[in-house]
């Protein structure tokens, strides 16, 4: 999850998902309340321990900051130097994804058709917006936390790709890079604020609507994949453009391969598409069925 966060296109979401933790996650963070405040007054630290699932948020937790802050370096340099590569394989993992998800709906009505088609034409439309944000504050680094977290516990919605519209991306990125705690400390309040919040809707829904969420996030996916598309020429110097005054570009747009600047490396996109396609069919098929949504 934290290697797909840092990279603008990709939801963290989407590898909770696959993985079959979602559900999992999502009604463990909506536990965090006054509830568990409670609990931790009354009935001592073991009894908060169980109720906020406290085993589960220390691996997830650890595994996501060490990812996030070993690969920054890494994904930020394969987004530059092997772009096309790095999108293929994606690419077949978020198709394999949406079939995933679209295998979990029990019941196909007009309702989850509908949402089916919504969720499609969202992600779609933020996939292929182009858009110029500035930002920098601290204040603002905080609310770009909390609408992110929003965006990466959501599957097919990438947070790093709404800190781009937010104006955010690269300042951030910097601070993990050279690891500033105090942009690390403001977005990670952010974040806290946001998946708070957002969590409790979530699971709300999940035990109300659970199918039309499903069908939802299924859309979600499949709209996403325009920004997932391997091939994609720089409408300017880079993909990511900081101008002197803090704001940003996303500066890509989706081409065939015949219109690639550079070299297409079909074969190699096909192998990594069906690489990444393989691999979640295979921790679908061996992972631990009684997590899957």
């Amino acid at each position: 999850m934290g290697a797909a966060d840092v990279i603008p296109g990709v939801s963290g979401g989407t590898i909770a998902f696959i993985t079959g933790i979602y559900e999992e996650l999502i009604g463990s963070i909506s536990n965090i309340n006054l509830t568990a405040l409670k609990k931790l007054k009354n009935e001592g630290i073991s009894s908060f321990w169980k109720h906020v699932n406290g085993n589960f948020f220390v691996a997830l937790i650890l595994g996501i900051a060490i990812s996030v802050l070993s690969l920054a370096k890494a994904v930020t340099y394969l987004l530059v130097e092997y772009p096309v590569l790095l999108w293929a394989f994606f690419f077949g993992l978020i198709v394999a994804s949406a079939q995933l998800i679209l295998k979990t709906v029990t019941k196909w009505d007009v309702k989850n058709v509908i949402g089916l088609i919504i969720g499609t034409a969202i992600a779609a439309y933020i996939s292929t917006v182009h858009v110029t944000a500035s930002g920098g504050e601290y204040w603002y680094i905080v609310m770009s936390g909390a609408i992110a977290i929003c965006a990466m516990i959501l599957p097919g919605i990438s947070g790093a790709f709404i800190l781009v519209l937010l104006g955010s991306y690269a300042m951030i990125i910097e601070g993990l890079k050279n690891l500033d705690f105090m942009i690390i400390g403001l977005f990670c309040l952010g974040c806290l604020v946001g998946i708070l919040s957002f969590s409790r809707l979530l699971k709300y829904l999940f035990e109300n609507y659970k199918n039309l969420v499903l069908a939802i996030l299924s859309g979600f996916l499949i709209g996403s994949l325009l920004k997932i598309w391997p091939w994609k020429n720089a409408m300017g110097d880079a993909p990511i453009v900081v101008h002197s005054d803090g704001k940003e570009d996303w500066m890509m747009a989706n081409v065939l391969p015949g219109n690639f600047i550079g070299e297409p490396q079909i074969l190699y996109v096909v192998l990594l598409a069906l690489f990444g396609y393989l691999l979640v069919y295979l921790m679908d098929k061996f992972g631990n069925k009684s997590e899957k949504v």
